[in-house]
């Protein structure tokens, strides 16, 4: 066991060298003369690397750590819930992604909260506080969602390389801060892409294992035996009472796509000339694939069904069911998972606070292009510290829920300003109203009540969508004076 210790050190040492040498490479391509270069990859992602990191930040630690815990708790729900995010994945980018992409570059937006104040107009003051506001809230909700995917790969890590979940997270995270800092968006884009073909990999391995070991209709009637509701369930928790709740998943996940700050910041980042359904092709079977990976909590249950921790279904297969060597290249493929996530949000949060809050407060600002980059790779680095902090002190949480939480808030915040406005345009006032209401109504329905995981996020969503139509329409003569002044 010993050697295999050694070679899983290997293994990450190996790993996180090239994760840096692209960084490194991804910083000597920077232009020092555009801020997009940092933001947005100076628009340069092909149809592959697009896919490869919109599947890749989808599919992350909660699909390899989180999902299969939940499999485990709940069943047969969970899979068909996780496999939904592949098709609305390909519907957010046949449908969404082009227009975004278009709009974006033509007001010159490098970041989400940077787009929505834009879009949305009302003068200088009004745009800034848009801008801020969205920048503030992105910060705060992404930063808990960040806290849950540096616990899931310092708790995956320390098992297996032998360590403390402290000493591994800390390890984990300062190396997704260097590279990060090191070539902003277009490092993680083609890391990402390096990630989730070892993500691909890992799940195909995984499928054949559990296969070659039981058959199907084996596997259905050793789940029957532990509990029938793992196959039949009366309800569609944690999504909803309703068995017709995790249908809801399917929408959840295509808002979650082309909406959330730090996945649609992707298609800003598209090259002019790629065709969406170019990149559609990419993120199908892979998206597909991956959808698979929460069957390995069902299998777990039905070996180990007295786990006491539902998130430890992972690092339990690994441990019990594949052989040293192969667990631990598998065990680095969903590193890169969880990996894959983290750098994205970190990059987001940091983009908001050395951007758009920057020029929110200090939109004068003369500060060099130099100057720009070292604030943007400082706060790379701020926050992910932060992360790591937060993750130190925080209660203990189920890892899936605790990225809802984040993630799903901040698509009930920003519904309004980035998807309702693309098809129905209202104004400053507006979008604020909509982002506080998206904040309250999702967060309230999520840590107060015990309605789905899923139909807490959406509730706030409806709310925050007629909130966004009513204020708009109730605030436009003062709107229009706004603009008038501002001219």
């Amino acid at each position: 066991m010993e050697n295999y210790q050694w070679l899983n050190w290997g293994l990450l040492l190996g790993s996180f060298a090239v994760l840096i040498l692209i960084g490194y490479l991804s910083s000597r391509a920077l232009k020092d003369s555009d801020a997009a270069g940092f933001l947005v990859a100076g628009r340069s992602l092909g149809p592959f690397v697009g896919a490869g990191t919109i599947v890749a930040t989808g599919f992350s630690g909660w699909g390899f750590m989180g999902s299969p815990g939940v499999a485990y708790e709940f069943g047969s729900v969970e899979v068909l819930g996780n496999f939904f995010f592949a098709p609305a994945m390909v519907i957010a980018v046949l449908y969404f992604a082009h227009f975004l992409r278009k709009r974006a570059e033509e007001l010159g937006s490098c970041t989400i909260p940077e787009y929505v104040s834009q879009v949305h107009g009302g003068g200088s003051l009004i745009e800034r506080w848009v801008k801020g506001v969205a920048a503030v809230i992105t910060i705060v909700l992404l930063l808990v969602f960040l806290t849950s995917q540096i616990k899931a790969v310092g708790l995956l890590g320390a098992s297996w390389l032998g360590i403390s979940l402290t000493e591994s997270a800390l390890l984990m995270i300062s190396v997704i801060i260097l590279y990060t800092m090191l070539g902003g968006l277009a490092a993680v884009a083609w890391t990402d892409t390096l990630m989730v073909v070892g993500m691909g990999l890992g799940a195909i391995v995984m499928m054949v294992q559990v296969f070659t070991d039981v058959s199907l209709t084996d596997f259905i009637d050793r789940l029957n035996a532990v509990d029938p509701e793992l196959l039949n369930p009366t309800t569609a928790a944690p999504y909803g009472e309703s068995k017709g709740s995790v249908f809801l998943v399917l929408p959840y996940a295509f808002l979650f796509t082309a909406v959330l700050p730090y996945m649609a910041v992707r298609f800003l980042a598209f090259k002019p000339s790629v065709k969406m359904h170019q990149v559609a092709i990419w993120v199908a079977p892979m998206g597909c694939l991956l959808s698979l990976v929460p069957i390995i909590g069902m299998y777990v249950r039905i070996a180990h069904p007295e786990l006491a921790d539902s998130d430890q279904a992972m690092p339990v297969y690994l441990a019990t069911f594949l052989h040293p060597a192969l667990a631990g290249i598998i065990t680095l493929f969903i590193l890169f998972a969880m990996k894959s996530t983290a750098n994205s949000l970190l990059h987001t949060v940091s983009s908001a606070a050395s951007h758009d809050l920057r020029t929110a407060l200090f939109p004068n600002s003369n500060a060099s292009n130099e100057r720009i980059l070292w604030v943007n790779r400082s706060w790379v680095a701020i926050l992910g510290f932060v992360g790591f902090l937060m993750m130190l002190f925080a209660p203990p949480f189920m890892l899936s829920w605790l990225g809802i939480l984040g993630s799903g808030t901040l698509l009930a915040v920003m519904i309004g300003p980035v998807f309702i406005s693309s098809f129905w345009q209202g104004n400053a006032y507006g979008a604020l109203a909509a982002m506080f209401t998206g904040l309250v109504t999702s967060g309230s329905f999520l840590l107060f009540t015990n309605v789905g995981w899923v139909e807490g996020p959406l509730y706030g969503c409806l709310a925050s969508s007629v909130i966004y139509v009513a204020v708009s329409k109730l605030t436009q003569g003062v709107a229009s004076a706004a603009m008038a002044r501002s001219y």
